[in-house]
């Protein structure tokens, strides 16, 4: 049987992933000087505005307009109305909501009555969160949203290194992907949107983002002379980021995780501290799911989780196989219980997520990426004995 399968991905230079770099470079600023702040920062930016607003509870004093504009500048607006030393920044942060806060902060209170860190952080939000992964590349990612991606990391690093100097950093990317019996055989449509200055024209600029994107990302072995390329379909993208289109923190929640292979439980990630299980249970199930994939016990998996606030252990766990589980979904619920720790207090110290590792994720995915502790295959050998 054939199908097509469809990710995209964007540009750091992306409006909205603007705002998701700022809030994550916040954030960090933040963790830095304290790693038990409690953030949930969101920034709104349109043509020459931006605002910076939401939650933070902590004693670090930072500049919060230095450092969104610190952030402008690296992707590289340093043109037009959103410049980072031209653009208007309003700044509206408050201390996080004492009915938010309590479920979290019953851990405090709790342990001097003998309770643990463990058992006593509550999650700070209800909510569900989900993993996947799955044996189509070597991330153990599906091959529509890698391509994507690298596509998207391309087209800055064309940029920056100038290359093709005439870029600028705004940019979207989409790879849709031909299956038969459910393998991934050929790249069917690679559509690429990027950002340029006034004066390349639209002949010479197709020519370089085939010769120097495209076919430095896309193997060879996948394109055929049926492979579709659009660049830049409309004609001429000369006016992009926050200047033609209005940008918001977490508004790439697909382009974050799994490119639409699996579900998602809306939660967006920039911004927020661990407490917050949107976050940090979603980076927890992606571990679980990448682990029990790289042992073998299933070629592709979906793992849910869900919790309610101020309660530390999840409500439930859900594990969905598609059919490859060596297993049952039944075994291998049990399996996770069993070898992983799904409290948030845990979830925080095993991944190492009061530290300050939040601004790389903020554009080309969280997911997928060597450098982050949640992509870790640490639990394989320990997973094997199941088989």
């Amino acid at each position: 049987m054939k199908k097509f399968f469809t990710s995209e991905s964007v540009t750091e230079g992306h409006p909205d992933k603007v705002c998701d770099n700022i809030s994550d470079g916040i954030l960090d600023a933040i963790l830095t000087i304290d790693p038990t702040a409690r953030c949930a920062i969101e920034c709104a930016a349109a043509f020459n505005k931006l605002m910076i607003m939401g939650e933070v509870t902590t004693t670090a004093k930072i500049d919060y307009e230095k450092t969104a504009r610190e952030v402008i500048k690296r992707i590289g607006y340093d043109f037009g109305s959103f410049a980072y030393d031209k653009c208007k920044i309003i700044v509206s942060i408050h201390a996080q909501s004492p009915d938010i806060a309590m479920g979290v902060n019953t851990s405090l209170e709790k342990k001097t009555e003998g309770g643990s860190d463990e058992d006593t952080l509550g999650a700070g939000d209800q909510g569900m969160m989900f993993g996947y992964a799955c044996r189509e590349t070597d991330e153990l990612m599906p091959l529509t949203l890698t391509l994507s991606h690298k596509l998207a990391i391309r087209l800055t690093q064309v940029r920056k290194s100038g290359r093709l100097g005439y870029l600028r950093p705004d940019g979207k990317t989409q790879v849709t992907v031909e299956y038969v019996d459910g393998k991934p055989t050929r790249v069917d449509t690679v559509v690429v949107s990027t950002q340029h200055d006034n004066e390349i024209s639209q002949t010479q600029l197709k020519a370089d983002i085939k010769e120097y994107v495209i076919k430095e990302i896309i193997p060879a072995e996948l394109m055929d002379e049926n492979t579709k390329f659009f660049i830049n379909p409309t004609g001429r993208f000369e006016i992009g980021g926050p200047e033609g289109d209005s940008g918001l923190t977490g508004r790439k929640i697909i382009v974050d995780t799994y490119g639409g292979r699996c579900a998602h439980g809306g939660g967006a990630f920039s911004g927020k501290d661990p407490t917050k299980v949107d976050r940090s249970a979603a980076y927890y199930c992606r571990y679980v799911a990448k682990n029990l994939v790289a042992a073998g016990l299933a070629d592709e998996l979906e793992i849910q989780v869900a919790y309610a606030i101020g309660v530390a252990k999840p409500v439930s766990i859900f594990i969905d196989a598609h059919g490859t589980g060596k297993v049952s979904e039944e075994k291998l619920v049990e399996i996770v219980k069993k070898e992983f720790d799904f409290r948030p207090y845990n979830i925080i110290r095993e991944l190492g997520l009061r530290n300050p590792v939040y601004a790389a994720t903020a554009a080309y995915g969280h997911f997928g990426r060597p450098n982050f502790a949640w992509e870790k295959t640490d639990k394989v050998e320990v997973l094997k004995k199941y088989l």
